[in-house]
């Protein structure tokens, strides 16, 4: 068996969110199907990615595996009179891609994948952008798909302000869903606010994991601040308090792209896959 890395994107307005679901387009159902017709496999295979998108998130950065077998690459070679070379036959499997999947969601790249990679569990980061505007009169129509528009002015200062007090290793239940066995606690790198030249603000959200709806429940008690409903240290308040609070509100998903999944050297895959199986607790704090 051969593993393949592939780096993709998506508009995820059309999607019920990346992971497979019987009778609903995904992400996932798209190039798992594909993969399956391109390689003429008996039963699509599966997918492994380093981050399971929600339903309207977009993504360009994505990163995904999969396990196929040297005779299902074979087919690659098409009517080739010698058999093709391994960068050839992937090659060609990109561009069979962009002929089989629909417009919003191409691979962009496919390659060998080394030894000991994990599309989620060799991960060190994943780099989330949020988009939003409270110009007067609305977002771009051009930009609607991905920019938010808020319809109360924000305050880039105050949305910093109160992003800093976040940042580190916590217990995020406050700002997650939370699912049965699996830890909330991650380490916030980087949440930081910027105004383009547009007017369009621009969340940079760097983790080495989130939990399920943790970006735009952050989002949405910045947002909370930078409009003067709330005060800057809220957000940090309701952090330290490590229940779901009710005051949070998810920002719409349509504004979030995840741009960019980052993996460490070759020789540090298998060890940084093992280190993230494990759960993570808080100093002080016990497993059991």
């Amino acid at each position: 068996m051969v593993r393949l890395r592939l780096d993709l994107g998506y508009d995820g307005g059309g999607f019920s969110g990346w992971a497979r679901q019987p009778g609903l387009r995904t992400v996932q159902g798209e190039i798992e199907r594909a993969l399956g017709r391109i390689l003429r496999l008996p039963e699509p295979p599966d997918l492994t990615v380093a981050g399971r998108t929600d339903a309207g998130v977009h993504a360009r950065g994505q990163v995904a595996h999969v396990d196929v077998s040297d005779e299902a690459l074979a087919e690659l070679d098409g009517n080739s009179s010698a058999p093709l070379g391994v960068d050839e036959r992937l090659a060609a499997l990109v561009r069979r891609f962009g002929g089989v999947l629909d417009p919003d969601v191409r691979i962009f790249r496919v390659c060998v994948a080394p030894e000991g990679f994990d599309a989620r569990f060799s991960a060190v980061s994943r780099r989330y952008a949020y988009r939003i505007s409270d110009a007067v009169g609305g977002v771009d129509p051009l930009l609607r798909h991905a920019v938010v528009w808020h319809n109360r002015p924000l305050d880039l200062d105050a949305l910093n302000a109160a992003a800093a007090r976040l940042l580190g290793e916590h217990d995020f239940a406050a700002f997650c869903k939370k699912r049965e066995g699996a830890t909330t606690i991650r380490e916030l790198q980087r949440l930081d606010w910027i105004r383009e030249d547009n007017g369009v603000l621009v969340a940079t959200v760097v983790a080495d994991a989130f939990c399920h709806s943790m970006v735009r429940a952050l989002v949405g008690s910045l947002l909370a601040v930078g409009d003067g409903r709330r005060p800057v240290p809220w957000p940090g308040e309701v952090l330290a308090q490590a229940v779901r609070d009710s005051g949070v509100h998810v920002a719409p998903a349509r504004g979030l792209c995840l741009e960019e999944v980052t993996y460490p050297p070759a020789a540090e895959l298998a060890a940084r896959a093992a280190a993230t199986r494990r759960v993570r607790t808080l100093p002080g704090v016990s497993s059991g």
